[in-house]
């Protein structure tokens, strides 16, 4: 088996466009550049083996990358609001923004962490397609199911979270 780290090192490039990709998703507010993302995905997986492939990793790198820019937001309005102390007044249109990026992220984590108890392989799904940006053969593949699947499947999950942020 190949260890994680000589995987991260064979598919480093990969990363950083997942690790882009994901900061983008995320909106301005960001602490970490993406290497710091990288690296922070790395600490979530390194004592992980058994990679079944090359998008079987990504699609986990992926997930682990949401986790912590979902963390970080969450970080983020907490002390926003003060971390218990007396609140101060947003000053600017850039802070109004970040705070509601933030809200937006975190949102949207809450409501991939409600789909993955759900229906994890539809959370799954989500995090192959949207996250890791695979392409329909490349998510049937991680998933064992066929591109048809992945379509129909997509298609709804697109759809719940859709509901479900509207609802939020």
């Amino acid at each position: 088996m190949v260890a994680t780290g000589a995987i991260v090192e064979a598919l480093y490039d990969d990363l950083r466009q997942i690790a882009q990709r994901e900061r983008f998703h995320a909106g301005s507010p960001q602490t970490l550049s993406t290497t710091g993302l990288i690296h922070e995905a790395y600490l979530k997986l390194h004592k992980r083996d058994g990679w079944e492939s090359r998008e079987h990793f990504l699609g986990t790198a992926a997930t682990a990358m949401r986790h912590v820019l979902v963390d970080a937001a969450r970080a983020r309005l907490s002390a926003k609001r003060g971390n218990g102390e007396r609140p101060e007044a947003i000053d600017s249109q850039r802070d109004a923004t970040a705070l509601a990026e933030d809200r937006e992220l975190v949102a949207l984590g809450e409501a991939l962490r409600d789909l993955a108890e759900l229906d994890p392989e539809l959370a799954k799904l989500v995090d192959c397609r949207f996250f890791a940006g695979l392409d329909e053969r490349e998510t049937g593949q991680v998933m064992g199911i066929s591109e048809r699947t992945v379509r129909r499947r997509w298609t709804q999950a697109r759809a719940w979270i859709h509901r479900e942020l509207a609802e939020g």
